[in-house]
């Protein structure tokens, strides 16, 4: 060939002119470094024009063409033709998806091959031989190419490093196999794989309430079906003025992709209101680490087995909680007859378990402190693990599990953002019209009453449903949705032609009525489950004055009509009965409640977090003259508690269920206003949880005019931690009232709520008009970032998303940034690019698993602080004395 026949000395100096100066360190980053990374002719370290690669290339022809024999030299009119193809070809170095490592494994041969293909058009264009010459060469190249970087210092390290972390992963591995005794190491490992596939199956779909449409499925994939939301601590953390001094700014920790909350913390305790995705959280994560079909951010999963404790289910009167070893049995795992002796306790006390304790909340209150005890006991036993509970927001104190190290979390109201991505699913997934989707969106935007709704994936799953069921008709408030969604159910088998499979056929007023006092039962008794038997039993009281059933069936035929047919009730494990959510548990019970008025029941048990929900939809059904009793009655026990925060649970209660009170005597409606107005505005974060969880309506009595607190700023601050909380649309006036506040915590609160809004009008309205003194303003998405920039940008800026340098450098303006936060996903190993911005003089790294080479800042004549929260900081020495490196 060619190519073997062309000997050409020198050329390796030109090849060396296409890449940049080989940097210190092993060039380590936690994603691939391609090419383009060291190529001299892109990029934040060009030193080479394309001019100057196009006479490099005319160089290389030239000097293969005098080793050549005259004879096989090809016309004077074709090298001008073969060099400018062969500096596009060269051009497009940067261009391949591989680090140097990569490449020098791949092979000079396969490395031309690739170039050839990506400027395959104009080596197309050229003769038969003047292509040949192109073709060898470029192979000559690629060759000297591959020599050079197996030349750099930097390639050895890479290659040992990258042959360091195969060993890591085959360590761990090996780790977590000797963990187990040796004699049960070929049963445990069998028994693994079978149980991971079983819990990859059952929790591999999930239902959306409300998508059971004609013609579409009654459930998802969970990898279609889940969104991921955010999580954020529930305490705030004030900044520290004293470390403004050194030109950091200190703030809070910023909120978690809900799937990343045990990355950061081992022990979660995982607070979120009913609907807003808790147990979907718990599938996902469940299924992830079963199938470990991990991405960097989920890594922390390698390895682990999942335990899903479901309380509702484990909790039985009559039985204890179970010892790991009955963990299957509790929860109906058809494995647990098979499992090895001691499989559960071996992998706890190997560390490897994922524990997940649902429904703190739906197990009864005498019951908690026992389910405490049992936490505490495995804590103490098997100590290391993953373990996440959940529960209501206020269903167990503050700080519950504090003493066992647990952090507290709440899971954020969708904002518009997930909202938007979970009508556009749902509407890809039901195969329903686009504009459907569209025009739901602007009604969730334009609607105050519906956005209030649509703030957890189990409204919106019903909203979409009655959206498109319904023809772009949506009822308003809370009670009309439930109804129509009960509706909506009730005709589905009508609408599918579905007959009557077992021969039964129920009205839907008797049907409502049969599951009400189920429903009632179930409040009643706090509980979240019951056994079949006395679902049955409950069926049988109930038929003689329900003749329409009564004609048509036995307890137990018309029962298992209910449990098939309603779409309300399910069966979680074999001999237990549940309704579909607990929402709508509370909403029939209440019902009924308000029928047999049982007026002591309700406001016996107002004080508790459970009834919550209970008590709103009572007053929502109730006739005028039930609802004033019913909270007046709430109001007086307000007045005769001793205990302030009983007292104040009671009166916003009250205020609360004005909402759902359509008529109402105006006396009672003055006298809840004016017991609520000593809790307003907020004066304590306790007072801002409480207000929160009433919803927009706390937004009316919230002072939008902060010069009614300038004595005392607090106020302001518990304002809009309380506006930011209710988290739709309807707060953003609040919020754009103190958005011109001095003080830091209020900004502070206001810049951070971005998220949770409309970007663009959150924008306009509030952010335009924050001062940005020592503020940081936090970016999380690509649309944050650009519009930040249409509004001239920010000196300060905290980086949260994974953003790449072309992305950050094209949308921040360098004039105007003095100090940026990057966080992980926006850390690379070479901080080359950030010379971009010139006027850069504080800088914080915080990935505590990078790898970063420092060195490249040195050129950056006004940064004078960096501050590295990473695993590895490397070329520190090259830094010049003006730069103070700050390592944590």
């Amino acid at each position: 060939m060619l190519v073997s026949r062309i000997a050409v000395t020198g050329i390796a100096p030109l090849i060396k002119r296409l890449f940049v100066a080989p940097g210190k360190g092993a060039d380590l980053t936690d994603r691939p470094v391609r090419l383009s990374g060291y190529v001299s002719f892109k990029g934040e370290k060009r030193s080479l024009t394309e001019r100057d690669l196009a006479k490099l290339a005319s160089e290389l022809v030239s000097r293969c063409l005098r080793s050549m024999p005259p004879r096989e030299r090809i016309s004077e009119d074709q090298l001008d033709a073969v060099a400018d193809t062969l500096a596009r070809t060269l051009y497009a170095l940067g261009d391949l998806d591989m680090d140097d490592v990569q490449a020098v494994q791949l092979g000079h041969k396969e490395m031309a091959q690739q170039l050839r293909h990506r400027n395959a058009r104009q080596i197309s264009e050229l003769s038969v031989d003047a292509a040949g010459l192109h073709d060898a060469i470029l192979e000559i190249a690629s060759l000297h190419v591959l020599h050079f970087f197996s030349q750099r210092s930097s390639f050895i390290s890479r290659t040992l490093i990258e042959q360091s972390r195969k060993l890591e992963r085959i360590t761990k591995i090996l780790d977590s196999l000797e963990s187990q005794e040796a004699s049960n190491l070929p049963e445990d490992f069998k028994f693994d794989e079978q149980y991971l596939r079983y819990m990859a199956q059952k929790h591999a779909r999930l239902t959306i309430y409300g998508i059971d449409l004609v013609e579409t499925p009654g459930q998802w994939p969970l990898d279609t079906a889940y969104l991921t939301l955010h999580a954020e601590p529930t305490e705030i953390e004030e900044a520290d003025p004293l470390l403004f001094e050194s030109g950091y700014t200190a703030v809070p920790l910023p909120s978690l992709p809900s799937d990343q909350v045990l990355t950061e913390h081992p022990r979660v305790m995982l607070r979120g209101v009913a609907g807003s995705g808790k147990t979907t959280l718990i599938q996902w994560l469940a299924v992830t680490a079963a199938s470990q079909k991990l991405d960097p951010s989920l890594e922390y999963l390698r390895n682990r087995i999942p335990f899903v404790l479901p309380l509702r289910s484990i909790t039985r009167k009559d039985k204890e909680l179970p010892t790991p070893s009955g963990f299957l049995s509790a929860v109906g795992c058809p494995l647990s007859g098979i499992q090895p002796s001691g499989w559960a306790e071996r992998t706890l006390a190997a560390g490897r378990a994922l524990v997940m304790v649902d429904g703190i909340d739906e197990i009864p209150e005498n019951e908690r402190e026992e389910t405490r005890t049992w936490l505490r006991d495995l804590l103490s036993v098997f100590p290391g693990n993953l373990w996440l509970t959940t529960s209501r927001p206020s269903a167990v104190p503050d700080k519950w599990l504090h003493a066992e190290r647990f952090t507290e979390l709440a899971l954020s109201p969708m904002g518009y953002s997930d909202v938007a991505a979970f009508i556009h699913r749902w509407h890809k997934a039901a195969g329903a019209s686009e504009s459907f989707g569209s025009s739901l969106l602007a009604a969730v935007r334009r609607k105050q009453d519906l956005s209030r709704l649509a703030t957890n994936p189990l409204m919106c799953g019903l909203i979409c449903a009655l959206h498109r069921e319904r023809n772009a008709f949506l009822p308003d408030g809370r009670k009309e949705l439930y109804d129509a969604a009960l509706s909506m159910l009730y005709r589905r088998d009508r609408e599918r032609n579905m007959g009557q499979p077992d021969g039964i056929h129920l009205r839907e007023e008797p049907r409502i009525q049969l599951l009400q006092k189920i429903a009632h039962w179930m409040i009643r008794n706090n509980r979240a489950e019951m056994d079949r038997d006395l679902a049955e039993r409950i069926i049988s009281d109930a038929l003689p004055s329900v003749a329409s059933a009564a004609s048509q069936g036995n307890s137990t035929q018309i029962f298992r009509h209910l449990l098939m047919r309603s779409g309300l009730l399910r069966e979680p494990s074999p001999g237990r009965v549940d309704f579909i959510h607990r929402t709508f548990q509370d909403y029939l019970g209440a019902k009924r409640a308000i029928e047999v008025w049982d007026i002591g029941l309700l406001v016996a048990n107002a004080g508790s977090s459970q009834w919550e929900d209970v008590i709103r939809m009572a007053v929502a059904h109730a006739r005028p003259n039930e609802r004033a009793e019913l909270i007046s009655h709430i109001m007086e026990d307000g007045d005769k508690s001793f205990v302030p925060s009983t007292r104040a649970r009671l009166y916003l209660l009250a205020m609360a269920c004005l909402e759902h009170a359509v008529e109402l005597d105006p006396q009672v409606r003055k006298a809840v206003e004016r017991r609520t107005a000593a809790l307003l505005p907020p004066q304590s974060a306790e007072d801002v949880m409480a207000l929160g969880e009433v919803g927009p309506m706390v937004l009316e009595f919230l002072p939008h005019d902060p010069n009614d607190m300038a004595i005392n700023y607090d106020l302001a601050h518990y304002t809009v931690m309380t506006a930011s909380m209710v988290g739709t649309d309807a707060a953003i006036p609040v919020l754009a009232a103190h958005a011109h506040s001095s003080k830091f915590p209020v900004r502070f609160q206001i810049v951070n709520s971005w998220r949770r809004f409309d970007t663009d009008r959150y924008a306009e309205e509030v952010i335009s008009h924050l001062s940005d003194t020592d503020l940081f303003f936090p970016i999380s998405s690509l649309q944050e970032l650009t519009t930040l920039r249409r509004l001239g940008g920010r000196p300060l800026l905290e980086v949260r998303g994974t953003f790449s340098p072309d992305e950050l450098i094209a949308n921040i303006d360098p004039a105007r940034l003095w100090q940026l936060r990057l966080s992980k996903g926006s850390i690379t190993s070479d901080l080359g690019w950030l010379n971009y911005f010139s006027n850069l003089r504080v800088l914080h790294l915080e990935d505590e698993d990078a790898t970063i080479d420092v060195s490249s800042l040195a050129g950056m004549k006004k940064l004078r602080t960096v501050h590295a929260g990473c695993k590895q900081v490397t070329g520190a020495g090259n830094l010049p004395l003006s730069i103070t490196l700050r390592i944590y």
